[in-house]
C-alpha cells in the first residue's frame, strides 16, 4: 500500500522516515520528494509497505504525530490524475492566418 507522508522537516532524510514506519511492518520503499531547482525537500513524501494491514496500522499510529519537530500527516496515497492542458485560449491559426489576408492596410 502507498502511504502520504506530509508535514514533513526539510530536514527529514528517508532513513528516519524508514525508521518510524518499521515500528508497524516491512517497508518497500520511502521517497521524498524534492524541490529540483532549491535541490530542498517539498515537505511530503511517500512510503510503499507491501502489507496492507500494516500499513493501516501505521497510518493509526504515526498520522497527527511528530517527526523530527513537525506533526505529519499520513494516509492512503491518492492515484495521480492525469494533467489536464495548460491554460489560456485556444487558438484556430488557420481563422488567424485567414484574417491576416484579408486585412490590407
Amino acid at each position: 500500500m502507498n502511504l502520504f507522508v506530509g508535514g514533513l522537516s526539510w530536514n527529514t532524510t528517508e532513513e528516519l522516515v524508514k525508521e518510524h514506519f518499521e515500528k508497524y511492518g516491512e517497508v518497500a520503499s520511502v521517497k521524498i520528494i524534492i524541490d529540483k531547482p532549491s535541490g530542498r525537500s517539498k515537505g511530503f513524501g511517500f512510503v510503499e509497505m507491501p502489507n496492507e494491514e500494516e500499513a493501516k496500522k501505521a497510518i493509526e499510529g504515526l498520522n497527527s504525530t511528530e517527526m523530527d519537530g513537525r506533526t505529519i500527516g499520513v494516509n492512503v496515497a491518492e492515484e495521480r490524475k492525469p494533467k489536464e492542458g495548460g491554460g489560456g485560449r485556444k487558438r484556430d491559426f488557420k481563422k488567424r492566418d485567414n484574417n491576416r489576408e484579408n486585412n490590407r492596410w
